[in-house]
Parts: C-alpha cells; sequence; structure tokens
C-alpha cells in the first residue's frame, strides 16, 4: 500500500554517483581543449607539445645567401642583420580596384625571407601575390616541392583581373632546395624578371604631417610612401623564434593620386583582444575593410590581419589611422 511518502530504491544513491563519474570522464577532453589557461601554463623555454626549446634567429650577411639568390634569380637585401628578403613585384599586372590603379608597390608585391637559426636550420616566410588563373598550377608545384601555404586571401576590394595572396612557409637545413622550391612556383606565374633597383623619391603628400599625426617615420620607394609599425611582443613560429617585424607588421602604403590625396592599402597585426578595437576605429574613420584573417598556423602568441582600403588626403587618411595604431601594442618600424 502506497503512503504519502515516495518509496527510495535503495540504489538510486549509487547510480547516481556512476552517472557523475562518467558525466566528468566524458567530459574531461572537451574542458581540456577549451580551457586556454592550459595552454597558456607551459615551462618556460617552451612553446607546447613538440616544439621544445625556443631557438633565436643568428645575423648573416648578404654572402651566406648567394646560393639562394642564385636559385631565385635575382639578389636580395638583408634586414636587421637576420632577414634575407627578396622582393617580385608584380609589374606585368594592369589591376584597378575602387576605380584606382594599382601600382605594384602598393598591393602587387610578392616578398619572401629567409632566417637562419641557431641550430643551423632555416626558416622561409612569405606572401606572394598570383592571379586567379595561376592560383592552382602554383600550389601544385609547391607542394611537389615542399613549400607549404599557411594562408589564401585577398587583400584588395574588388579588383580586375582577380587577384590572391598566399603565404608560404618552409622549415629545413637546406635553404638552396626551398628557394628552388619558392621559384618552381614562380616559374608558373607571369612575375617579371628584375628591373634595375631605384632610389628613394619624393611623393606629392604631405609626409612631415602624415608621420606627425601617426607617430612614426615612413619611407618613399618607387613613387609610394610606406610607415611601419612592428609588434612589441616576442613572436616566435612553433619554436622559431621570429626576428623584429617579420610576419608581424603593421605595414600602411600610400600611393599618390595628386592634390595631396592618396589610395591607402594596408594591414594591421592584431592579437585576438584588440580586433574589434581596431575594426571600430577603422570604420570611424571611414576606412573600408577588406579582409580580417590569419598569415600563420603556429605562432604564438597568435595574431589576426585586417586588410583595408581608402582613398582621400593624405593627411586625413592618417589621422583615421591613429586610432587603430592605438588600439595595438606595437612600435614605429623605421
Amino acid at each position: 500500500m502506497m503512503t504519502g511518502d515516495r518509496q527510495q530504491d535503495p540504489n538510486a544513491g549509487a547510480l547516481t554517483s556512476r552517472r557523475r563519474v562518467l558525466a566528468a570522464a566524458a567530459l574531461a577532453p572537451v574542458l581540456t581543449v577549451a580551457s586556454p589557461a592550459a595552454a597558456r601554463t607551459l615551462p618556460t623555454g617552451t612553446t607546447g607539445a613538440g616544439h621544445g626549446k625556443r631557438i633565436k634567429p643568428v645575423p648573416t650577411t648578404l654572402e651566406q645567401w648567394a646560393g639562394v639568390a642564385k636559385a631565385l634569380g635575382r639578389p636580395g637585401n638583408m634586414l636587421r642583420d637576420t632577414t634575407y628578403h627578396t622582393g617580385f613585384p608584380r609589374r606585368d599586372l594592369l589591376v584597378v580596384s575602387d576605380g584606382v590603379v594599382v601600382t605594384p608597390g602598393l598591393a602587387l608585391g610578392t616578398h619572401v625571407a629567409f632566417v637562419r637559426y641557431a641550430d643551423g636550420s632555416t626558416m622561409l616566410m612569405g606572401d606572394v601575390v598570383v592571379t586567379e588563373n595561376e592560383l592552382q598550377r602554383v600550389t601544385d608545384a609547391w607542394q611537389a616541392n615542399g613549400i607549404e601555404q599557411t594562408a589564401i586571401h585577398k587583400h584588395l576590394l574588388s579588383q580586375t583581373p582577380d587577384i590572391w595572396w598566399t603565404h608560404v612557409h618552409a622549415h629545413g637545413h637546406d635553404a638552396v632546395a626551398m628557394a628552388r622550391g619558392l621559384r618552381a612556383g614562380f616559374d608558373r606565374t607571369g612575375t617579371p624578371p628584375p628591373a634595375p633597383p631605384q632610389g628613394p623619391d619624393r611623393v606629392a603628400l604631405d609626409t612631415a604631417r602624415m608621420e606627425a599625426v601617426l607617430g612614426a617615420k615612413g619611407t618613399t620607394e618607387d613613387g609610394l610612401y610606406k610607415i611601419l609599425f612592428h609588434r612589441r611582443e616576442t613572436i616566435a613560429d612553433g619554436h622559431l623564434i621570429l626576428p623584429r617585424g617579420l610576419g608581424s607588421t603593421s605595414a600602411f602604403n600610400f600611393q599618390p593620386l595628386g592634390g595631396g590625396r592618396a589610395a591607402l592599402s594596408g594591414d594591421c597585426a592584431m592579437l585576438a583582444d584588440e580586433v574589434q578595437h581596431v575594426l571600430k576605429a577603422l570604420r570611424r574613420g571611414g576606412i573600408k575593410l577588406v579582409e580580417l584573417h590569419n598569415h600563420h598556423l603556429s605562432e604564438d602568441p597568435r595574431l589576426f590581419f585586417t586588410h583595408f582600403w581608402a582613398v582621400g588626403d593624405g593627411v586625413e587618411l592618417a589621422r583615421a589611422l591613429r586610432p587603430a595604431v592605438d588600439a595595438t601594442d606595437v612600435v614605429p618600424g623605421g
């Protein structure tokens, strides 16, 4: 006969405890992955599972990269004594975006960098301009030669012809082989041969006021005016510490259009908690957002990049950019 009190199963407590144990076990892997604190709690000098101790870049000279220059088919230059850089401007392309004829220096420059490390290895990192018709055959050539791609995306608003930018990466002990692998991809594009170097030239912009607004000195090259900022933190790609500015630069490129006006194409390097502040700052200044993406796969701290575009008075463009600069932890690149 039933009473007002509910009859309890004597085994119910044991079953409930067992269910709780099983539920906790099932959730454990999810909680481990989802916890950023767990990923950050690493012994000093390591970058996580499989990376080991971080390795620093070492200074090199142009002479040490002679084999790479030969394989690439053109000379390069040294940046900050550790980075061997080579440019491949796409002067073969006539690209129009937002009604502006884009010069190679504004947004059509391929750049690759080689860095030597204390263990004798070399890292390759680069950003390559390809047409839509070239992209797949270039990718196939790189994959056949051990060159990895870490990003494929756009730097410009709608453009003709269709252009893509792909980031490349490799690491090993044979720098010349990496250069040959890169060249195999370049040879499947219309990238023209090198042209004679041009010295610094004047641009029809009020660069003194632009520098005062942005708090940084710029440079002129091939008719363009450029200002760079570097992330303040030490950035590592896996266990390899990146030289200052490599893969972590905010770059502002100004193409003079006459009458003090310029086309602006650039990008900001940001940590995750800076992204929304930068996007809002750019839009408040009337700057058009083009892309938000990554450039790397295993950098620490994690970086995001937003590319943007604007046309207007050079000084006003600098004023529009300044709040975005202030929202990131950067220093003038020089």
